[in-house]
């Protein structure tokens, strides 16, 4: 077992050498919709790349998130077949917010021959959910123009 300050460690030893591999300005916040982010996330048992629209505003996230379920064709056939959706996902902090993601099971953030197969899926995955988004996202964007 890690203690707190080898797990922050091993977290900054991770994330730096995914940046060193693939040294790329990520979309992450910058979508251009408030609320609405690219995010990696890895633990003990799964690596996500997912995108999650989390406005306060209940009508924008239920708009933003039918604006993707509108496109998941696409997104399937064209950039991430295994793609997944939620509409309502309860976050531990008892917040509601829709997610699109995409997953990789059964590798460990603490196992260090983890680590290349993971930052390989975060740049793929991600590469292909920035290439989709990118695409759409006058239409995604627009809240005047619904699905």
């Amino acid at each position: 077992m890690y203690s707190k300050e080898e797990k922050q460690q091993l977290k900054r030893e991770f994330w730096s050498q995914f940046s060193d591999s693939y040294p790329k300005k990520w979309m992450l916040y910058d979508t251009q919709i408030k609320d609405v982010t690219f995010k990696f996330f890895v633990d003990n048992s799964v690596a996500r790349v997912q995108l999650d629209i989390e406005p306060r505003d209940e009508e924008k996230r239920k708009i933003y998130y039918e604006k993707m379920e509108s496109l998941r064709t696409l997104l399937h056939e064209e950039h991430l077949p295994d793609a997944l959706f939620e509409r309502h996902l309860a976050l531990e902090n008892g917040k509601t917010i829709s997610r699109v993601w995409v997953e990789l099971k059964g590798v460990n953030l603490n196992r260090r021959a983890d680590w290349e197969q993971i930052h390989h899926f975060f740049a793929t995955k991600m590469l292909a959910f920035e290439a989709f988004f990118t695409e759409y996202e006058d239409y995604i964007r627009d809240l005047d123009l619904n699905t």
